[in-house]
């Protein structure tokens, strides 16, 4: 049983295909962090299917609330916080989530704060690394987004760079398919990479306009295509491996450049990453390459915290709520969430 003193945060996320519920105990202590994958049911798919994942949350979420209380050892009397993802994400699997994070708030009388999902993947650090604290420069880098933001508090983050096209895990995942890998892409190509020569096939590194710290893959995923066909059509036998490191290469090359770029101009020297990709074996090791060249010190979650959990979303929520955030019952899911949108924005 818990002691009464104890602050404790129940935490939902389920913006995508991850049905995950964390209990914490103040801000960065993690007690329990319970999460139902959805991998194998869209892999025959190929991605992710949004009414499916919708009904897969349904499904689960009692049933992990259930894990995540048990492993935690408390009982919901004893929560003192309800953090719930509310954007971005697929709005009927974001709905869940909001629905039973609201449920319990209200039936238990526990205050609630909706949490930024981008912004609970930057907290994701603070788990592990309980010397970081703001301000630094975070990389997020994931399946729907590709962002460089300066975290100027635990609550206040700028997008300085963001996609103007495909996700770097989107691309990854698009170029894997035509390499006949299977779902999800993006950690099968790392793994085939370190078989290839990164130098064998080139491909061009997309840096946009001048001191622009914004990201463009889909060139880069295309450049991928126009070499297969070209290759198909010359008769020519292709090295998958060799594809896939050159690929790689490139992406990583532009990434860690403007991530480089955004900590000198801002004259910070801690840089964090977060999102799936955050686990990319090649792009964590030129980030550390880097960062000592320049001097700066990096942190980086374990890979379970770098893909979607409820745990990164209990410690936004923690720190909001410190902070005198607070959601209204009226909470609501908004799909294409941006960083900085005030909550009562969302709802005109």
């Amino acid at each position: 049983m818990s002691d009464k003193k104890t602050f404790y945060t129940l935490a939902f996320e389920s913006s995508c295909d991850e049905t995950s519920v964390a209990v914490l105990e103040g801000g960065r202590t993690v007690k329990s962090n319970m999460t139902a994958s959805q991998i194998d049911i869209h892999k025959r798919y190929g991605g992710v299917v949004p009414e499916i994942a919708s009904r897969h949350h349904l499904e689960n979420i009692n049933t992990v609330i259930d894990s995540a209380l048990g492993e935690a050892n408390i009982k919901l009397e004893d929560i003192n916080l309800i953090a719930v993802t509310y954007g971005p994400g697929l709005v009927g699997a974001l709905l869940v989530g909001v629905a039973t994070a609201k449920a319990v708030a209200m039936s238990m009388n526990i205050p609630i704060v909706g949490v930024h999902h981008i912004e609970g993947h930057i907290c994701a650090n603070y788990i592990e690394n309980h010397d970081l604290e703001p301000p630094f420069i975070s990389l997020v880098v994931s399946g729907g987004h590709t962002n460089i933001v300066r975290v100027k508090s635990y609550t206040e983050y700028e997008i300085l760079g963001e996609t103007r096209d495909d996700a770097v895990g989107e691309a990854y995942d698009k170029v894997a398919r035509v390499l006949g890998l299977d779902y999800p892409g993006g950690p099968l190509l790392d793994k085939l990479a370190k078989e290839g020569d990164p130098d064998k096939v080139f491909f061009k590194r997309v840096m946009l306009e001048k001191d622009s710290s914004d990201f463009s893959f889909s060139g880069t995923k295309t450049g991928v295509l126009n070499y297969l066909n070209s290759e198909k059509i010359k008769g020519n036998k292709i090295n998958k491996a060799d594809v896939a490191a050159g690929f790689q290469e490139a992406v990583v090359d532009v990434i860690v450049e403007k991530t480089m770029a955004a900590l000198v101009r801002f004259k910070q020297e801690k840089v964090a990453i977060a999102g799936g990709v955050a686990a990319n074996s090649r792009l964590r090791e030129k980030l550390e390459e880097s960062c000592k060249k320049y001097g700066v010190k990096l942190y980086k979650p374990s890979p379970v915290y770098c893909t979607d959990n409820a745990a990164m979303i209990g410690v936004r929520g923690y720190y909001g709520y410190m902070k005198g955030e607070k959601s209204p019952l009226t909470l609501d899911a908004v799909a294409n969430l941006k960083i900085g949108t005030k909550e009562e924005d969302c709802f005109i």
